[in-house]
């Protein structure tokens, strides 16, 4: 009796083959294991749940409609990663989004839970801590925001994705230098804005 093989073993490239072979929950089951992470990058972008969830949907979109054209030179996840981070430079760009984002208080901005690994988010019950996280989660956030939007793109997937030069220059499509000298003109002006906040 042939075992069936669970989602869980079936790698990216089974379930990009299998989608495109017109299995639609193979592509659910790829929708379900990137979601959150691609959620944490847009959010960290573009700074608002509404918005971060709405392009990594975009992105989710897109992917799917383009996916015959996955070619399996990079990974998936990088691939995805490429459509997700265009889909929010996209919006960044979008004169609608920047009348939207200016018209926004600043009491809430979601970044105390919404980036934090969830091991994290309940590893303090400590109403003080929890709100003094909050505050330098919410700072931080800012202070991306403020950021022009390659500078904020490669500082989000250096210093918060954890990504490689090497892995934001294929993610982004600029050279290797570019992503170098934007990290640094980003890191500068976080200092700047951010002083002993972290």
């Amino acid at each position: 009796m042939k075992r069936s093989v669970s989602t869980t073993e079936r790698d990216d490239g089974e379930l990009v083959r299998e989608a495109l072979a017109g299995d639609r929950r193979a592509f659910d089951l790829l929708v379900l294991r990137h979601g959150d992470m691609l959620f944490n990058l847009c959010f960290r972008m573009l700074g608002d749940d509404d918005e971060a969830a709405d392009c990594a949907q975009d992105a989710f979109i897109r992917a799917y409609r383009s996916l015959a054209g996955f070619r399996g030179e990079a990974a998936f996840t990088t691939w995805l990663y490429r459509i997700a981070v265009n889909t929010c430079k996209n919006r960044l760009a979008s004169s609608a989004y920047r009348r939207s984002r200016s018209m926004v208080l600043l009491e809430g901005t979601g970044a105390d839970d919404a980036v934090l690994p969830p091991d994290e988010r309940a590893a303090s019950s400590n109403p003080t801590v929890r709100f003094e996280r909050g505050e330098r989660e919410a700072a931080i956030q800012r202070a991306l925001d403020e950021l022009p939007p390659d500078e904020k793109t490669v500082a989000v997937l250096c210093d918060i994705e954890g990504r490689s030069y090497e892995e934001t220059a294929a993610l982004t499509d600029m050279r290797l230098g570019t992503v170098k000298s934007r990290l640094a003109r980003a890191r500068r002006r976080l200092r700047s804005k951010l002083g002993g906040i972290v």
